[in-house]
């Protein structure tokens, strides 16, 4: 059995906007931003897979993203998964 692929997503908090401003390396065309860590993480388990689709990125089924959260110099890190068509 092959290992799941994991995306890693940066989402730094942006206190002029008041919103999470979320980007990643690994998956390209990738800039979202809500108002929590919860919608933000409602909105990429939506792009996540229609960008991978739309860049020819290819993986598995699911795709597992880890999403690092940094504010006020705190980071904590959320692990999603996103089912893919």
């Amino acid at each position: 059995m092959q290992e799941q692929e994991t995306f890693e997503v940066l989402a730094r908090w942006d206190s002029e906007a008041a919103v999470w401003v979320a980007e990643s390396d690994d998956i390209p065309g990738l800039v979202a931003e809500a108002d929590s860590p919860n919608n933000l993480a409602r909105k990429l388990k939506i792009l996540i897979p229609e960008l991978l689709e739309l860049n020819s990125v290819p993986v598995r089924r699911t795709a597992k993203f880890h999403v690092r959260y940094e504010s006020l110099g705190a980071t904590w890190r959320g692990d999603h998964k996103s089912w893919l068509a």
